[in-house]
């Protein structure tokens, strides 16, 4: 099993930076894909970033593309989203989760585990 909590969210004017943290626990954390996901009021959760077990590979949805950065560090079982030039519409509960087989990266049911999450608010 795998537990993970988020951290880095809060509030930040448009055009700012914030960036999330992932930490997993267990042994095992570089066997997993990892993805982020969004989920604003009255919305259904959406897909932002993924990468693979390596950090060799990553996606992005069309809308953070070129402004979200997802990493990984193995070594201290944590991914991070960098997200920079911030707008009103990625405010959301953002959640980090974990999928040891993934086929689907934007399909949330094909992640095993989830985060609680973390609140990001972005002002205009």
């Amino acid at each position: 099993q795998v537990q993970l909590v988020e951290s880095g969210g809060g509030l930040v004017q448009a055009g700012g930076s914030l960036k999330l943290s992932c930490a997993a626990s267990g042994r095992t954390f570089s066997s997993y894909a990892m993805g982020w996901f969004r989920q604003a009021p009255g919305k259904e959760r959406e897909f932002v970033a993924f990468i693979n077990w390596s950090g060799g590979s990553t996606y992005y949805a069309g809308s953070v593309k070129a402004r979200f950065t997802i990493s990984r560090d193995n070594a201290r079982n944590t991914v991070y989203l960098q997200m920079s030039s911030l707008k009103p519409e990625d405010t959301a509960v953002y959640y980090c989760a974990a999928s040891q087989r993934i086929t689907d990266v934007q399909a949330p049911s094909r992640y095993d585990y989830w985060g609680q999450g973390t609140q990001v608010t972005v002002s205009s």
